[in-house]
């Protein structure tokens, strides 16, 4: 019999319509015997359709604080300080129940449910000449459905499914199935199968509608923030998979999304490609001792600052957000800024430090296993140049750790404190994907499937047609990817096709982990298109696969594992790379609980070292928040549903 738990939530959807008559839910009707139906709305012309998407959207929005705290606080890139909020951290130390604010369920099935009805209502025969007007805002309202059923499974064990519209009163005493999610997943993504490839609607605006950063920015971003609100089919159906465990159809998602959907004119979806993250003649000096103050060493993406992608005038790397309004009056506001010390709605005469609102109450720090990954992270720079030339000859190591966590945090000095804020929500914008994520999230594919040095390249050199590239001798500029890979690459998972190498720049690539930590990567002769060839000599960085899953085995063996040579060994040692990889580039984004948790689940399926390798790892990764339930069980790792 359906709790009345449930029949609260599912009564509560019934008023989630963004077009009905306002009806509001109280205890007394989970009772009731009536049938009461709201004014159901009519979505049969265009206009109608986008009103009823941009309801949606509005859905997204009431959701916004709730996902990024629900996904920080059980992670291990944030701690609390005499200030955080008691609901943060109860989620925190995972003692939340059923009163805590942030641990809604109604809030992912409200959406839900306007989905329902928009996919049960809509009419997608309307064309404009041959052009079907409404297929995809169809497609966009399925796969933001999908979305919020995947959220559902990813915090709560099991889950109410129901994919028909809520409207009346008798409808909440059916028996709904309550799902896990591997179960989510095998109902809906053959749901969203047939619709692999679509992009997302662009609500009138073709190409995001604007040249983002143009001077006219603000007065039209609204033309953009549409295009951006949407999720790609493709990304939810990879991100589904990813979940299960089924690493092939999530990879081949991703890739789709890439060399289908993506587009340069819409969203710089090769920005992670093409990060440079030293310029020449940078750094002359052959010592660390020559190398400038830590603070000093500037990071680039893209050719601009790598926080920059989080400001409102350039979005480049998002491929999905959920904008928040700028004031209370103008819609839905967030908390999340606020969190981190920054007062988003303070107004002018507010503003006390650095010509920016940041206040002493700061609720959520940087941990300090973050701080610990983010300054032990290596640096790596060209050292010396070849005297009278241009070249450099050199690759070496500095202790100047990774520059990203430094390039989004505010810090003042108070006597002997240093007062840190972090910045990344300074202009509200809530994002859900990113260019960068969904790279990271394919060579966990990349690597479950065996390919573990695939996987390494989207970190080190980025996979580009440097990994095809052979010198005169044959052997290839990218020696650690096997010739098995490559010929999956260019068959399979299609990253080599000529047609797919003719979309990316013929300047210079670059993984992933030149974001933050300099050259990483190597250069290659006869790259450079303004020189014939490299400034750089060929040099090798080292950041090499060899070299730095040695390490991963080192810590593993120091805890007692038995570690060895194998395969297997190589891919868990790889996981771990690309975790802190994830916890560099993403932290604070709302994923990192989502990563541990499904990281350990896959780690726990593989067998290595035990069987329960995952569980221990997560719980040791948390053992800083003194967890009031025992992580090494997975049954814990789940919220309490209400």
């Amino acid at each position: 019999m359906i709790t009345k738990s449930i029949k609260s939530i599912l009564a509560a959807c019934l008023v989630g319509f963004a077009t009905t008559v306002a009806f509001t839910a109280c205890s007394d009707m989970l009772e009731t015997e009536s049938t009461r139906q709201n004014i159901e709305p009519s979505i049969t012309e265009k206009t109608d359709s986008v009103f009823y998407a941009f309801g949606i959207l509005q859905g997204l929005q009431e959701l916004a604080d709730q996902y990024v705290f629900q996904g920080e606080m059980r992670g291990d890139l944030v701690k609390t300080t005499t200030y955080t909020d008691n609901n943060l951290r109860q989620l925190a130390d995972f003692s939340a129940t059923t009163a805590n604010k942030y641990d809604s369920a109604y809030v992912y099935y409200r959406v839900i449910n306007n989905c329902n009805y928009y996919i049960a209502h809509c009419d997608t025969n309307q064309y404009n000449g041959s052009t079907n007007v409404i297929i995809d805002k169809y497609v966009a309202a399925k796969a933001i459905r999908a979305w919020a059923y995947l959220q559902l499974g990813r915090n709560y064990e099991r889950v109410p499914f129901f994919t028909e519209p809520l409207t009346q009163i008798s409808q909440i005493d059916v028996n709904y199935p309550e799902l896990t999610l591997s179960e989510i997943v095998g109902r809906l993504s053959s749901d969203l199968e047939p619709y692999s490839g679509y992009d997302v609607p662009s609500l009138g605006y073709p190409n995001g509608g604007i040249n983002v950063g143009s001077p006219n920015w603000e007065s039209t971003q609204k033309a953009l923030v549409p295009f951006l609100c949407f999720i790609p089919v493709d990304v939810v159906l990879a991100d589904m998979y990813l979940e299960a465990g089924n690493y092939d159809a999530a990879a081949r998602h991703y890739v789709k999304y890439f060399t289908t959907v993506a587009k340069q004119t819409t969203a710089n979806y090769l920005a992670p490609m093409v990060s440079k993250s030293l310029s020449t003649g940078r750094f002359g000096g052959a010592d660390d001792e020559d190398l400038p103050d830590r603070n000093q060493i500037s990071v680039n993406y893209a050719g601009t600052a790598w926080s920059i992608i989080f400001s409102r005038n350039n979005l480049n790397d998002i491929v999905t957000y959920i904008p928040m309004a700028s004031t209370a009056q103008n819609g839905k506001t967030t908390n999340v800024p606020l969190t981190f010390g920054f007062d988003y709605y303070a107004t002018p005469e507010e503003n006390q430090r650095s010509g920016a609102p940041y206040v002493d109450e700061i609720q959520l720090l940087p941990s300090d296993a973050l701080n610990q990954l983010s300054d032990s992270t290596e640096y790596y720079y060209y050292a010396a140049h070849v005297p009278q030339t241009d070249f450099f000859d050199s690759v070496r190591i500095s202790k100047a750790g990774d520059m990203r966590l430094r390039s989004i945090i505010h810090q003042e000095q108070s006597g002997d404190t240093a007062i840190q804020w972090i910045d990344k929500y300074k202009y509200a914008n809530i994002i859900l994907y990113r260019v960068s994520t969904l790279w990271l999230r394919l060579a966990e594919c990349f690597n479950r499937l065996g390919m573990p040095d695939a996987a390494f390249a989207i970190l080190k050199d980025g996979v580009t047609e440097h990994m095809l590239a052979t010198y005169p001798d044959g052997s290839y500029y990218m020696p650690y990817v096997t010739d098995e890979t490559r010929q999956k690459l260019q068959t399979i998972y299609p990253l080599l096709t000529p047609e797919y190498l003719a979309e990316l720049p013929t300047a210079g690539a670059y993984g992933i982990h030149t974001h933050g930590a300099g050259k990483a990567a190597s250069d290659y002769p006869g790259i450079s298109a303004a020189t014939g060839g490299s400034t750089y000599h060929t040099g090798t960085s080292p950041y090499q696969m060899d070299r730095m899953v040695g390490l991963k085995l080192e810590e593993l063996a120091a805890q007692g594992y038995a570690v060895g040579t194998t395969k297997a060994d190589t891919i868990n040692a790889v996981e771990d790379l690309i975790c802190d990889e994830l916890a560099l580039e993403t932290a604070f984004e709302g994923n990192r609980w989502y990563d541990l948790k499904r990281m350990a689940t896959h780690k726990n399926e593989s067998g290595l070292y035990g069987g329960n390798l995952g569980s221990l790892w997560l719980a040791r990764k948390l053992a800083y928040k003194n967890p009031t339930k025992d992580l090494t069980n997975p049954a814990n790792w789940y919220l309490p549903f209400k």
